[in-house]
């Protein structure tokens, strides 16, 4: 996709990324878009880049170093990891990532604190709201445990969840308020801000704003289909 064509759509996620904000009475600002760019190349986050956008999310840690390379010299860039983390990468995704939003186990989360001792390592905790067994998530009734014994190695900032496959925006919505109240449940029982909830994508963004996100993952409706 053109590069022109990348900022005109970047442009147009912006305004209904806003504009859903505002409907339920939130500051624009309160929603933090991440670029998805998993398979799409380094040309293509460069032009999202020239758009306005600065957070990016990436799947896989070796593809992400890949653009991370190509594209040192954009250095206010905060890379996401959105994708499944396995614990002998961490060290390499602590190194390069501004937040790791798939947590989910307290081996995962031993492997990170053990890669960054110094300091504890922004993460989220991902949620599977659906029960599927193709995705990776803590099960809901196991969160309060999960981050109980986490909560001390690394920096437990939220929830994030990828809800079932549905026929339409509004299939997703009973799975975001699902995601808000484990996260005001939990805020309360922990005593932690648990201050994000990453959740929502191409189809689905608007949705989940109205329901309390505060990062949605948008990747096709800004870079078009992914390139492999």
């Amino acid at each position: 996709m053109e590069a022109g064509e990348i900022a005109a759509r970047f442009d147009a996620v912006i305004q209904r990324v806003q504009a859903a904000a505002r409907r339920c009475g939130r500051r624009p600002d309160s929603v933090r878009l991440v670029a998805a760019s998993k398979m799409q190349p380094s040309e293509a986050v460069r032009a999202a880049y020239r758009a306005g956008a600065r957070d990016f999310g990436e799947n896989y840690v070796q593809e992400a170093l890949g653009k991370m390379a190509q594209l040192a010299d954009l250095t206010d860039i905060r890379w996401h990891l959105i994708g499944h983390l396995q614990t002998n990468k961490a060290k390499q995704a602590v190194d390069a990532f501004y937040l790791i939003q798939s947590v989910d186990s307290v081996r995962l989360a031993a492997a990170i604190a053990k890669a960054r001792p110094e300091r504890k390592m922004p993460v989220l905790i991902e949620v599977n709201l659906g029960g599927e067994a193709t995705k990776s998530g803590a099960a809901p009734d196991s969160l309060e445990r999960l981050i109980d014994a986490v909560r001390e190695r690394v920096d437990v900032r939220g929830l994030m969840a990828i809800p079932p496959p549905g026929r339409g925006t509004e299939d997703s919505r009973p799975y975001f308020v699902q995601l808000r109240e484990l996260r005001d449940r939990l805020a309360a029982a922990a005593g932690l801000g648990l201050s994000e909830l990453s959740m929502g994508m191409s189809d689905d963004f608007e949705a989940a704003i109205e329901e309390g996100a505060t990062i949605v993952r948008v990747g096709r409706a800004i870079f078009g289909e992914r390139t492999r």
